[in-house]
């Protein structure tokens, strides 16, 4: 299925090459309008492709757009669930992303074994079934270094402009000194030659119901849930997928990506 965000982004493209061709062959109002096209178009175009997560999902619902995939899965405006209907019954799917900062060699073993402590005491409260993907690579370790000391540089700047506030907040400071230590540990893994190895997770979660309202609703639930029980036990960053993120996910079900470069290239 072709990228939803590539779709809207080669439209406002197209917008943007009308409005240059007509600054180029128009009167001086033709122009104007052609240079504002132009601008419009390109701007358009980056912001599909960057934030494409936000704003399809937005054009979706406010003109009530039904998805409807070849092999029988429908996407509903909100793009939020993928849901199809089998002998009467409706199912639907949600899949969520976590963000993991910190890795297991990261921590000590009584860390590590108060963990999975957490996660299994966690988990053992869920009353439907849940499946948790990783995804494993070993990364490059050039652009993995260029990638971390431009994130380490990130959250030295959020923490530098945080502590020269008259009334800094303690929490931000406490966060973005973490973040700056987390940076800093595996820079220092680069440095002693450990090759670094990305992960990819997500999380899918599916419920059913004898309407497709019931069934979307029922899953929601079960995400939003998911989200905040993963959260605190994991001490990660969760978020509901939507739009091509979700698709991405749904599609990966089946196949995996057969490179880094594919992997790297279907997250941005």
């Amino acid at each position: 299925m072709v990228s939803q965000y590539k779709l809207y982004s080669y439209g406002a493209a197209s917008i943007g090459v009308l409005g240059f061709i007509a600054t180029l062959t128009l009167g001086t109002t033709g122009a104007l309008i052609g240079g504002f096209l132009a601008l419009i178009g390109s701007a358009l175009a980056i912001m599909f492709l960057k934030f494409g997560y936000i704003f399809v999902p937005m054009i979706t619902q406010r003109t009530n757009t039904v998805v409807m995939m070849d092999t029988g899965y429908e996407i509903p405006p909100a793009q939020n669930v993928i849901v199809k209907s089998m002998n009467g019954v409706y199912y639907a799917s949600a899949f969520l992303g976590i963000k993991i900062f910190e890795s297991a060699t990261e921590k000590s073993m009584e860390e590590n074994v108060a963990y999975n402590q957490y996660f299994e005491r966690a988990i053992s409260n869920l009353k439907y079934i849940t499946k948790i993907s990783y995804m494993l690579y070993v990364e490059d370790v050039g652009e993995k270094r260029k990638t971390i000391e431009s994130k380490r540089a990130e959250a030295q700047l959020r923490l530098a402009r945080e502590r020269e506030k008259s009334e800094p907040d303690v929490l931000k400071i406490d966060k973005y000194e973490r973040e700056v230590g987390v940076w800093d540990l595996q820079l220092n893994k680069l440095i002693k030659g450990i090759k670094p190895m990305g992960v990819l997770s997500y999380v899918m979660t599916c419920a059913s119901g004898v309407s497709k309202e019931g069934a979307i609703a029922s899953v929601i639930s079960q995400a939003n849930e998911l989200r905040t029980v993963l959260a605190n036990a994991l001490n990660v960053e969760v978020e509901l997928l939507t739009a091509d993120e979700m698709l991405k996910c749904f599609e990966w079900e089946s196949f995996l990506p057969t490179s880094v470069q594919e992997l790297e290239e279907s997250v941005g």
